[in-house]
Order: structure tokens, then sequence, then C-alpha cells
């Protein structure tokens, strides 16, 4: 029987964890995993290092209606390694557990520990017309 751990937990361990690696090149490789929470979940915590690393203003994981996969940063408009359509729709899911953001729109802050210090990154989650959307917002 599979332990099914707090999932906001485990992503701040995750945070601990890969704060000394360089989290583009480790999003990189996640599509390629085969624990696909697991790569969810570090995922997220390497979207998270990397917005506080590289001052982004916010990030944005996007599923279009054929299950499509884009992300987004903004700082200087550009496009991230995409975690793929299995892993993204793991992230998805997880963001929605974490969260507990059951409706198509909704918004809430959410605090993660990073070493000795901690961030509060506002997310956003939109879905209209089969596309799904999720921002994390930065703190300047």
């Amino acid at each position: 029987m599979k332990e099914k751990r707090n999932v906001h937990l485990k992503v701040q361990e995750l945070c601990d964890c890969y704060a000394t690696n360089d989290p583009l090149k480790e999003m990189s490789t996640i599509k390629n995993e085969e624990d696909q929470d697991e790569a969810a979940l570090k995922w997220l915590a390497l979207t998270a290092l990397h917005g506080v690393n590289s001052n982004a203003e916010k990030i944005t994981i996007s599923r279009s209606k054929d299950g499509e996969i884009n992300v987004t940063a903004n700082y200087r408009r550009s496009e991230l390694p995409s975690p793929g359509s299995d892993v993204g729709t793991k992230i998805l899911e997880a963001v929605r557990e974490i969260t507990h953001i059951e409706s198509d729109k909704g918004k809430t802050p959410l605090a993660l520990g990073i070493r000795n210090d901690s961030i509060e990154v506002q997310v956003e989650m939109t879905s209209e017309e089969g596309k799904e959307n999720v921002t994390l917002k930065f703190p300047e």
C-alpha cells in the first residue's frame, strides 16, 4: 500500500533538496521520469526555485484542449522546458490538491519554505473551454 504524504510538505522538502541545483537543467529532464506523481512535485519545487532565483514575476503552465502543455515565465517572456503531457497533468492535479481550488477559477496564497527562508507565492487557477492555466506569481 502506497503512503500518501502531504503534497505541500513534499514540495517544500524538494525545494530544500534541489536548492543548490540548476532548476532549468533539472526541469528539462522531468518528462523522462518514471514516477509521474513525484515528477510533478519535483517540477513544482524547481519552478518555485527558478522563479525566486531568476526574479520572475510569474510562471504559467497551460494545458490546451488536446492535452499539450506549455510553460511561460514573465520576466523576459520566455518559454521554460515543458514537463510533458503526462507530468503536466499531474502538476495541475497536485496544485489543486495543495490549494484546494476546486472551481474553474480561484486564487490563494501558498507559503513555501526554502532553506532557512520562506516566500509566499500567489497561485491562480483558471479553466475555460477545456484549457487550464496555473499561474504562480512571485513576490517582488
